[in-house]
C-alpha cells in the first residue's frame, strides 16, 4: 500500500490549500462528542501558534450519525476540513493515513493527533503537543495521570515489551493524542509492516515503533488534565482490539528483529511539561475481582492443550499452581508473565499455531496478571502504582536473554 489514502470523500469549506500545523481528529460515530476536542483544538492553536497557518481535520470513518455535521458546525475560528474513508472500511489507521496524506498535501511540518472521545482535552493540550515538535522532535507521545487501573493493555503488555525491545522507557506507546513530524510521514506510508490490523487500532503501537526505530528523536510531554473518556471503559479487553494492538506489537518484533536483539537496557526518554504531581485525581474504575478470575479460569477449559503446545513444562506448570490460587490469595508473578509473552511473541513469529488463535489464547493469562496488579495495588497511590509497574519494566529487562534463546 504506497502512498495511497482510502480517501471517499473530502468537504474544505475554506479551500484551504496550505498550513503549518495540522490537528487532526479520527472518528467513527462520535457526534455526541466531537465538538469539544474540536472547540479545543481549535482554541488551543490560536492561543499557542497564533502566528502559523493551521487547520483542524476530522478524518472520519464514513460515520452515519451526524459526526460530518457536528464537526463542520463546531464553533471554531480556525479552518476546518472533513475527510471520509469508503463506506464500509472502518478503522483509526485507515483514517490516520487519510491524514497524513492530507498534512503532507497541504505541506505541513507538523500534525497533533486527538481522540474524539475525550471530556478532559483542554488547550494546553495543543501546545504541550505541539511545543517539542517546534523544538526539534520528531515524535511526542503523552503522559497524563490515568488512573492506576485505566492502560491495562499499556500497562501488562505494551509498554513492558516496548521498553525490553527497544530501549526506550515510553509510557504511554498507544496514548491516542500524540505528534508528529511531518519527515516521519513517508516511513508511515510507504512502511512494509502496514497491514489491516494496523490499519484497525494497531496503529498507535505501529506509528511510536516506527518514530523509535527510524532513530527520531522521541520526547513525552505532560499534556496536563487527566484523561477521562466520555464512555465508561472496561479494563478486560473485549472484540478485536486486543488481537489488533498485541498482534501488531508481535508482527513489528519480526519486522525490527535486528534493531531489538542489539538492545540490552533501556534509557529514560525525555519529558516535556508538568511534573508527575497529582494535582487532579482521575475518575475511578470499580473493578470485578470475581469476574476477572472466572475469565482466567475458563481460559484453562479452552486453551490449556494451545498453551501446552509452546510453552515450557515448567510455565505451564506454574500456570496450574496459579490456578489453584483461591481469589483471596490471588497472585501472578512477573517473572512468570514475561516469561510467557517472550514465549508468545516467538510462537506468533513461527506461527506454532494460527496467529489470531493465539492472540485470543493471550487475553484469560492477561486477565489473570491484570487481577493480580489490581490487587497487588489496591492500597497504593497513583505513584506507588507507577513504580510498580516501572520494577515490571525492569524484570521485563532482565529476562531478555530468554527472549533471545527462545527466538
Amino acid at each position: 500500500m504506497k502512498e495511497t489514502s482510502m480517501l471517499a470523500f473530502e468537504e474544505n469549506p475554506e479551500q484551504v490549500e496550505r498550513a503549518d500545523l495540522v490537528v487532526g481528529i479520527p472518528s467513527h460515530n462520535n457526534a455526541a462528542s466531537i465538538t469539544h476536542p474540536t472547540t479545543q483544538a481549535a482554541k488551543g492553536l490560536l492561543d499557542h501558534f497564533g502566528d502559523k497557518n493551521s487547520v483542524v481535520i476530522n478524518c472520519d470513518n464514513h460515520s452515519e450519525d451526524g459526526t460530518k455535521e457536528a464537526f463542520l458546525q463546531a464553533p471554531s475560528e480556525v479552518p476546518k476540513i472533513y475527510l471520509s474513508t469508503p463506506p464500509g472500511v472502518v478503522g483509526r489507521g485507515y483514517n490516520l493515513r487519510n491524514l497524513i496524506v492530507k498534512a503532507v498535501e497541504l505541506q505541513a511540518q507538523a500534525v497533533i493527533v486527538l481522540e474524539a472521545d475525550i471530556e478532559s482535552i483542554t488547550p494546553q493540550w495543543i501546545k504541550n503537543l505541539g511545543e517539542p515538535i517546534s523544538a526539534g522532535f520528531g515524535f511526542v507521545a503523552p503522559l497524563y495521570v490515568r488512573h492506576k487501573y485505566d492502560g491495562a493493555v499499556a500497562n501488562g503488555i505494551i509498554y513492558p515489551l516496548t521498553r525490553a525491545l527497544y530501549g526506550r522507557r515510553v509510557r504511554q506507546p498507544i496514548g491516542g493524542d500524540f505528534a508528529f513530524a511531518i519527515n516521519l510521514a513517508e516511513t508511515y506510508l510507504n512502511h512494509p509492516s502496514w497491514n489491516d490490523r494496523v490499519g484497525q487500532f494497531g496503529v498507535d503501537i505501529w506509528m511510536t515503533t516506527l518514530a523509535i526505530c527510524q532513530g527520531t528523536p522521541i520526547c513525552q510531554s505532560f499534556v496536563g488534565k487527566p484523561k477521562i473518556y466520555q464512555d465508561d471503559r472496561n479494563i478486560v479487553p473485549s472484540g478485536p482490539i486486543f488481537s489488533q494492538v498485541v498482534g501488531t506489537l508481535l508482527n513489528l518484533m519480526i519486522h525490527f528483529q535486528d534493531f531489538w536483539g542489539r538492545v540490552k537496557w533501556s534509557k529514560p526518554t525525555a519529558i516535556y511539561g508538568f511534573g508527575m504531581g497529582e494535582v487532579e485525581t482521575p475518575t475511578s474504575l470499580d473493578i470485578a475481582h470475581d469476574e476477572l478470575h472466572q475469565v482466567f479460569i475458563q481460559g484453562f477449559t479452552q486453551y490449556k492443550q494451545l498453551w501446552e503446545s509452546f510453552l515450557e513444562n515448567n510455565i505451564h506448570n506454574k500456570l496450574g499452581e496459579i490456578r489453584e490460587l483461591p481469589l483471596a490469595h490471588f497472585s501472578f508473578p512477573s517473572e512468570i508473565w514475561a516469561r510467557i509473552l517472550y514465549s508468545y511473541s516467538a510462537a506468533y513469529k513461527n506461527e506454532v499455531v494460527e496467529r489470531e488463535s493465539l492472540l485470543q489464547s493471550l487475553v484469560p493469562l492477561f486477565v489473570g496478571k491484570t487481577l493480580s496488579y489490581v490487587k497487588k495495588t489496591e492500597r497504593m497511590s497513583i505513584q506507588q502504582a507507577e513504580e510498580y509497574i516501572e520494577n515490571e519494566c525492569m524484570i521485563f529487562e532482565e529476562a531478555k536473554p530468554y527472549l533471545l534463546s527462545k527466538w
